[in-house]
């Protein structure tokens, strides 16, 4: 009997999406275990906590249907190959939206197989509903008050609705949106 194929599929998931749950779902069909590498990433900025995302991710897998396969979500910090092998997972899963997704993950695919040949990345094209969504996009529309519903989950609406609140409470919701309307032009 050969040994369980163990994927890790990484992410700032701030939030998760929909795009992000149809990947992991078809994920679940390759690997035998999944591990959802939630990165802390500060320097992204994420508008939830490292804790609050982990929690997002995994009460989002408990709604899904895994196929059976083993899921466990967990922060990470450190190197990816390093991530992979504390792990013991040979197989890297990475999504891809569109053309524009692949130069970079080509890149980092290539950089990773420098660091370690046995772990192998595989790329999931998202489904054709979900190719366009991106955390980011989803944050802004949300934070404009537009409807982010078939974007992702009600919870994760709800959850981004009441940071919003927040946000527009204490004013820090608008030196974002007058940062990510700087960062566009």
């Amino acid at each position: 009997m050969s040994a369980p194929l163990v994927g890790v599929y990484p992410g700032t998931f701030d939030p998760i999406t929909n795009g992000h749950r149809d990947i992991i779902g078809r994920a679940c069909k390759v690997a035998d275990r999944l591990v959802i590498a939630v990165a802390r990433n500060a320097g992204k900025g994420p508008l939830f906590s490292i804790d609050e995302r982990v929690e997002m991710v995994r009460d989002e897998i408990a709604a899904m249907d895994t196929h059976g396969t083993e899921v466990q979500v967990r922060a990470f910090d450190n190197l990816l190959i390093d991530f992979c092998h504390e792990v013991g997972a040979s197989l890297l899963i990475r999504g891809l939206r569109a053309v524009s997704d692949f130069e970079y993950e080509f890149q980092m695919a290539a950089m990773n197989a420098r660091l370690d040949s046995r772990v192998e990345t595989v790329f999931l094209m998202a489904s054709e509903r979900q190719q366009f969504i991106s955390s980011r996009f989803v944050k802004e529309i949300g934070r404009l008050g537009g409807d982010i519903s078939s974007f992702v989950s009600l919870p994760v609406a709800e959850r981004l609705r009441d940071r919003f609140d927040v946000e527009q409470r204490s004013g820090a919701g608008t030196d974002r949106r007058r940062q990510t309307f700087k960062d566009e032009i």
